[in-house]
């Protein structure tokens, strides 16, 4: 074999040379052919479930290109009638059993179903349509789920469970009946969902999607009686230009501006002024902690996924993120404190939009923290695919606008601001704040380029002001998790860590615009960002003098007792689950009902081994005929989740329990009882 042999392999009669790809379908991408595919991602574990992905590799047959690594020598053909043919038929088979009104599908025009059909030249389906509507699942405040749509590529359920770590839905079934679902079949919105809706972003059709609320905001915006108010975030004006055939990173930040007064927004604001408004309280909350040492790490909270996520998982480390209100909230609260006295109405005749990156921005709005006399802070939340499609509603191309300007004094910002949407951004920021802080004198050359990088957790030594800083700064919620179990033992020892549930941060978000080369577009995204803050006059919170006037009026000195009432928040230890309770084992009818004998089998406690409690139980009610009396039943808190695992015997709660515990538990209520009815409840 000569040497070229021995490093390239043949793909449709085209020497390839091997160059550390993990795949042939990476090897058949590089020389410019679109093998199509649903499941395959180059972040995620290889699943090769869609088969459209198949060569025909000689001297083998056929293989999915995703699943088969290169070798030299290999002779591959990607375009053999036998392949078209296989791909053809496996789309007529998905379109068989899908939901097919693509007209009023929010994918329609970028659902990947869609593109492959036509790429295929699939103009009529050979298969009769086995398809029974099943219910949209409209539960959750930031996603919505029709099942109606999916294909069962189990992209988003596995970068739930590997990059997310939630594990919030999975596989459920077998065959003709298997389906993608949140656990124990309920609904997205009672589960452990944190709202990232990285799901959806990675959804190759309608299946997972931003919860719309377009015709709301529409309805608000056409009513005579309201102040329409929006805030966009630093993220969105660098990528909604995507949507409109832009270059990746394109700064539309003018034209979206001038769309939305087009549109009939009465008032635009810039999110990144309360950011710079963030980045005072917040490093200033940094500075006293640091100064004292108390209650060390300080997490950012910024980004409600990894908030929520940090309120199911770890509520032991709740008093160490930051009390600070996102920048979201804490722009509508200080419009919702100043406009109406200012505009002559009442706040609840002002409305205010925020137009974000992020699906969980629109949980977040909901949260009855950020509600104040009954009336939210925020009112609706757009993400940057819903924003475009109001534009595109209006008729408006956004690449003829004239650039307009924000409103003042909340849509002057400072470069710290604008890098918020980047991983990193918030760090950086709060650095540059407390270098002058501890200085007094702002840095000349504001960037901290150490901060700064695309790996998922960065662990930095800094120096400022004369005092050594540790740093983590992490994107990804299962990076996340990892951080914070290596706080919790101890192995790691930060100050600060700033954390972002979507890859790159907020550029990264669900709500971004989506499609193919997903990693450039979030690079090109981040390097707009920074170059907007380049670009700007000033680069540091404490300069914008806005921010400052802002303190003088309404909120005193940071950390304030007015700031805390407007500007912070507080956190609490949250249920992964509001399901009911669900019965494991069938109790037969009784007089008094069975004894419910309830086992916790959320996180913590089936960390703590409850999965071998309820097992034993399930066995020990059948071995011992108790199934007219008791029943056993999978149950989702007691808030006692260091204590598990927990389980409750009729009114009778067992912290720390074993299976033998358990059983004297029950035999004892089943002695008691005056005829002998026994109920038994396992949470």
């Amino acid at each position: 074999m000569s040497k070229v042999q021995a490093t390239t392999l043949t793909i449709d009669g085209r020497n390839v040379a091997i160059e550390g790809e993990k795949n042939l379908l990476e090897l058949v991408r590089k020389i410019g052919i679109d093998l199509p595919t649903f499941c395959y991602h180059s972040d995620l574990s290889v699943y090769g479930a869609c088969r459209l992905c198949l060569v025909d590799v000689e001297g083998r047959g056929v293989l999915g290109a995703c699943s088969t690594p290169p070798e030299p020598g290999l002779v591959i053909r990607t375009n053999t009638q036998e392949l078209r043919e296989i791909r053809k038929i496996a789309i007529e088979l998905l379109l068989a059993n899908h939901d097919r009104e693509c007209t009023s599908c929010v994918r329609s025009g970028s659902c990947q179903l869609q593109d492959i059909a036509r790429r295929l030249g699939i103009t009529n389906i050979r298969y009769r349509s086995i398809h029974q509507p099943k219910p949209v699942d409209t539960s959750s405040p930031s996603l919505i789920r029709d099942p109606n749509k999916c294909v069962l590529c189990g992209d988003c359920v596995r970068f739930c469970d590997e990059i997310q770590s939630v594990g919030a839905i999975d596989f459920a079934y077998r065959g003709h009946d298997a389906a993608v679902l949140p656990a124990f079949g309920q609904d997205l919105g009672a589960g452990e969902c944190v709202n990232c809706g990285q799901c959806a972003s990675v959804c190759p059709t309608g299946a997972l999607a931003p919860a719309p609320e377009i015709e709301a905001v529409w309805q608000a915006i056409h009513d005579p009686n309201t102040v329409v108010v929006a805030q966009i975030a630093p993220a969105v004006r660098v990528a909604i230009g995507e949507q409109f055939g832009g270059e990746y990173g394109l700064n539309t930040t003018g034209q979206v501006v001038a769309a939305m007064k087009r549109m009939g927004f009465d008032i635009v604001y810039d999110t990144s002024f309360s950011a710079d408004l963030t980045v005072v309280e917040e490093a200033n909350e940094f500075i006293a902690r640091k100064t004292n040492g108390e209650r060390l790490p300080l997490f950012t909270s910024c980004c409600p996924g990894w908030v929520k996520f940090a309120e199911q998982y770890f509520p032991q480390l709740l008093g160490n993120l930051s009390s600070c209100r996102s920048p979201q909230q804490m722009l509508g609260s200080m419009v919702k404190h100043t406009l109406p006295a200012q505009l002559g109405r009442e706040r609840k005749d002002i409305v205010m939009v925020a137009i974000m990156p992020c699906t969980a921005k629109k949980f977040e709005a909901r949260r009855p923290e950020f509600r104040t006399g009954g009336v939210p802070d925020v009112d609706y939340v757009l993400t940057t695919q819903e924003l475009a499609r109001m534009i595109e509603e209006s008729g408006l191309s956004l690449n003829k606008l004239n650039p307009a300007s924000f409103d003042m004094p909340m849509g002057f910002k400072t470069g710290a601001g604008v890098i918020f949407g980047n991983s990193g951004g918030v760090t950086e920021a709060v650095l540059r704040y407390a270098a002058g802080k501890l200085t007094g004198q702002n840095p000349v050359d504001p960037e901290f380029e150490d901060i700064r990088g695309e790996e998922s957790l960065r662990l930095i030594r800094t120096e400022v002001g004369g005092v050594e800083l540790k740093l983590a700064i992490v994107h990804g919620l299962g990076k996340a998790r990892e951080v914070m179990e290596r706080i919790l033992a101890g192995t790691l020892l930060v100050d600060l860590v700033e954390v972002m549930a979507c890859p790159g941060g907020c550029i990264g978000g669900a709500g971004q615009p989506v499609g193919r080369d997903i990693a450039q577009r979030r690079k090109d995204r981040t390097a707009a960002l920074y170059n907007a803050d380049r670009l700007l006059d000033l680069h540091c919170s404490q300069e914008n003098h806005f921010v400052t006037e802002c303190y003088q009026k309404y909120l005193g000195e940071p950390g304030s007792r007015e700031s805390h009432r407007l500007l912070h928040t507080h956190y609490h230890h949250r249920r992964r689950t509001g399901a009911e309770d669900i019965a494991l084992t069938k109790a037969k009818e009784s007089s008094d009902g069975p004894l419910i004998v309830r086992v916790c089998a959320g996180t913590g406690c089936f960390l703590r081994n409850s999965q071998a409690i309820i097992q034993g139980l399930m066995k020990h009610v059948e071995a011992n005929d108790l199934d007219d009396r008791v029943q056993v039943q999978a149950s989702f808190c007691f808030e006692r989740c260091g204590e598990g695992p927990n389980v409750a015997v009729g009114e009778t709660i067992i912290s720390q329990a074993t299976l033998e515990k358990v059983v004297q538990a029950i035999h004892a209520e089943l002695a008691q009882a005056p005829d002998g009815t026994v109920r038994a409840d396992a949470c």
